[in-house]
């Protein structure tokens, strides 16, 4: 690894930790306020616990980095696939038996209709 010196005042020449700066600043710093350097250690510190093991994030198709680290992102893809298609399912199925219920009423309406009709 080697060091790298940026140009002074031109954050676009280290934009992914300047990211990472902005990202830390926003949802970690601001909103919780810090009354010793120590306790804003701890929450910084919690934050990046935080964003490695539970945050899903979505370039990597909105899993954690340790899912993705312990290579269990195509068990958490097939997953995802499987339960969307027994949700998939479960709607068809829903949907067939309203449209069957009211196909039953507007039959028995429609018969109701015929009898008054006829006599």
């Amino acid at each position: 690894m080697t060091h790298v010196r940026t140009s002074q005042f031109y954050p676009q020449s280290n934009g992914k930790p300047e990211r990472y700066y902005k990202t830390i600043k926003v949802e970690c710093i601001r909103p919780q306020v810090s009354l010793s350097l120590e306790e804003a250690r701890n929450q910084i510190t919690e934050y990046i616990r935080y964003c490695n093991d539970e945050r899903l994030h979505c370039a990597i198709g909105y899993i954690s980095y340790k899912a993705k680290l312990e290579g269990r992102d195509a068990q958490i893809f097939t997953e995802r696939d499987q339960k969307l298609e027994a949700a998939s399912e479960a709607r068809k199925r829903k949907r067939l038996e309203v449209r069957l219920r009211f196909d039953c009423q507007q039959i028995s309406t429609t018969k109701a209709n015929f009898n008054s009709l006829t006599q």
